[in-house]
């Protein structure tokens, strides 16, 4: 059950209970090896210390100082498309022309953050029992009522709105009352309570804002460390005659205010706006932990089901990594046994097994130059994501910098496109088909298949007035990163990797292809790669599922702790199910293991994409045609960016594999 409740001093321990923590990661860890131990305390240590965001400063702010107070666009979860702040009747700044948005990089553009100035107006310490803003009147200049008819659509889609102080965002803030009774922070404000048929929408007009502040030892000032708010629905004209500064004032003691435009005679004909600030101070919270509420509140009810699976998961993973590397293992030391031994007679008389394709294991695999980009690709994607977690355990890309994640990918993709090149060059020349326009494919493949849907996607965004919608002069600026960088460095890194030496397979190809014995049904293709990423997608779906609620349900996903756990074992896993599988096909004398590898563990990529249909239809509430019609688009790119990375990573470790094992072969 939910409460309403005025803001509280908030308790980490309330979430991460550190004593129960430890105690369960002693017991676990007994057993585990010295990396896991070191991997796992340093997550511990993630999750209980004080959250300090590198690159942001504090400011101070003396008695009576005006502060600022920003909005943001107004987003919902139904729809998942955000909109301007100022594009319903709300009350503009006196600013005597356009207003002005805050400059954004492209993270925010693409988040659909459109950060202006708000009428709002704060002074330090300085209590205000009631303030209006202003009343709108929702006719247009031709009579009809299309602003008041948009603003209940906005209601009743269950649209938020969200403001901003001191780079804080306001937040409502709950009791959670399950077995242990805690606080719950959610972004935003509603902008009303939806109607019915029997029912009118009803709009919150009145703001309640909390503001907290802490006085820091040996600094003079104050700096703010909690923005809460708390919405009422008055009717206009009680705020018309009782919304006065020095007059005590209850906000809950008034009737709401409707929203009514049919019929026309009972239709709404004005809405009066006002707000009051409360000021709290804080002698716990500090500023550098006052993001910890946001961050450890992201989903109050599943934080322990968070911390628990997630550990569990980990274990069982790593339990059936170990046993397969076992059995692997001990299976290649008894055929190396066999296949080497001079007076093995069973040896003699028939060669069987993955020896016998020996001669043409390395045979050029079909569409390899394709086979090249992938790779290169998956290079490219490996190193941005590397890199940017790094950066993400550092705190610099914290929720503090808006759209920061998002832009230093985008910038670390292009980077790494040198990196991409080189690997493409070596596979290449490899496969002694050293080619510019393999490089050019490197450079525009991968962008050009992501940029594709994108664009489709952005022409509904700006069709639908979202303002998440990306203008004309950011596309040619992302055109431009692209072509007159990426790709430029595309060619670099392939220079260098074409002035290498080739890579020298362990064993010639005889010149006639060896004919391939017919396959069980359940070591064809389709089984064996589709069931076998079934595992690569199990070690990672719990993250998953917190990573597309920040997503989607816009919460905040700052434990990069254990993304980057997860990411290990992931990588490790699909490194392991492609060398499993390559094995078993080739102990059936099918040497076709190129594509093979790639798609065994880059078919979690399609397990994705079914989670995400499964997701949309148990979690989202999405109800409109365009707005799934978005959702889809972006979980298709997420699932093929995924596809190819895992892809990647399994034929990569696979490709290390057979060479290792084939040099090691004695052939006549």
């Amino acid at each position: 059950s939910w409460q309403a409740h005025t803001p509280l001093v908030w308790d980490t321990s309330i979430l991460f209970q550190p004593k129960l923590l430890t105690g369960y990661f002693d017991t676990v860890t007994r057993t585990m090896a010295l990396p896991l131990r070191m991997a796992l305390c340093a997550i511990l240590l993630q999750g209980i210390a004080a959250f300090y965001l590198p690159g942001v400063s504090p400011v101070e702010y003396e008695m009576g100082d005006p502060l600022t107070i920003k909005v943001n666009s107004i987003k919902s979860v139904k729809t998942a498309i955000p909109y301007d702040y100022y594009s319903l009747m709300f009350c503009r700044p006196n600013t005597g022309g356009p207003i002005k948005a805050d400059v954004e990089n492209f993270g925010e553009i693409l988040w659909g953050d459109v950060i202006k100035p708000a009428r709002y107006q704060a002074s330090m310490k300085m209590d205000v029992s009631c303030a209006k803003l202003c009343t709108t009147k929702p006719k247009d200049k031709d009579g009809k009522l299309r602003q008041i008819r948009k603003l209940k659509k906005r209601i009743d889609d269950e649209y938020r709105g969200h403001l901003i102080l001191d780079n804080l965002p306001v937040s409502e803030v709950f009791i959670w009352e399950g077995r242990k009774q805690s606080l719950y922070y959610k972004l935003g404000y509603p902008l009303g309570i939806p109607g019915n048929k029997t029912r009118p929408s009803i709009v919150n007009n009145h703001l309640s804002f909390t503001i907290k502040y802490h006085k820091p030892e040996g600094v003079p000032g104050y700096r703010i460390v909690g923005f809460n708010v708390l919405p009422y629905s008055i009717a206009s004209e009680h705020i018309d005659v009782s919304c006065k500064g020095d007059k005590p004032w209850r906000p809950d003691s008034f009737g709401p205010q409707t929203v009514i435009f049919e019929p026309k005679e009972s239709a709404t004909q004005a809405i009066s706006w006002s707000y009051s600030i409360r000021w709290e101070e804080e002698f716990e919270v500090a500023w550098s932990s006052r993001w910890d509420h946001y961050l450890t509140s992201a989903d109050a009810s599943n934080a322990k089901i968070h911390w628990f699976s997630i550990v569990n998961s980990l274990l069982i993973v790593l339990f059936l990594s170990g046993m397969v590397a076992m059995i692997l293992l001990r299976a290649l030391h008894k055929d190396f046994n066999r296949y080497n031994d001079p007076d093995n007679e069973d040896e003699a008389q028939e060669e069987t097994g993955w020896k016998l394709v020996h001669a043409d294991v390395f045979r050029l695999p079909q569409n390899h130059e394709l086979l090249c980009v992938y790779i290169g690709t998956g290079c490219q994607l490996l190193g941005m994501g590397l890199i940017t977690l790094v950066f993400a355990l550092a705190g610099f890309l914290s929720p503090a910098n808006r759209g920061g994640l998002l832009t230093a990918m985008l910038l670390l993709f292009v980077l790494m496109g040198s990196y991409g090149g080189y690997t493409t060059a070596r596979l290449a020349k490899m496969f002694h088909a050293q080619s510019w326009r393999t490089i050019f494919l490197t450079g525009v493949w991968f962008p050009g298949t992501v940029f594709s849907p994108f664009f489709i996607m952005n022409l509904t965004l700006w069709a639908q007035g979202a303002s998440n919608a990306v203008p004309f002069t950011t596309l040619f600026a992302l055109l431009g990163l692209w072509f007159c960088v990426s790709i430029p460095l595309v060619f670099v890194g392939a220079v260098f990797g074409y002035k290498r030496d080739a890579i020298e397979h362990p064993l010639a190809v005889n010149a006639i292809p060896r004919a391939v014995p017919e396959q069980k049904w359940y070591l064809r293709p389709p089984v064996t790669v589709i069931l076998a990423g079934i595992i690569p997608f199990g070690a990672a779906f719990i993250e998953l599922f917190f990573i597309l609620s920040s997503l989607w349900l816009n919460k905040v996903y700052y434990v990069f702790g254990f993304l980057a756990l997860v990411l290990v074992i992931l990588a490790i896993t699909c490194a392991e199910i492609s060398i499993v599988m390559v094995y078993f096909q080739l102990c059936y004398e099918d040497y076709h293991w190129w594509w093979r590898s790639f798609f065994i563990s880059g078919s979690s990529g399609l397990h994705l994409f079914l989670y995400s249909v499964f997701y949309f239809c148990t979690t989202l509430r999405i109800n409109s045609f365009w707005s799934a019609f978005l959702y889809f688009g972006w979980m298709s790119v997420m699932s093929y960016t995924f596809m190819v990375l895992t892809g990647t990573i399994g034929f990569l470790a696979t490709f290390v594999f057979v060479r290792k094992i084939y040099s090691a072969l004695k052939v006549d």
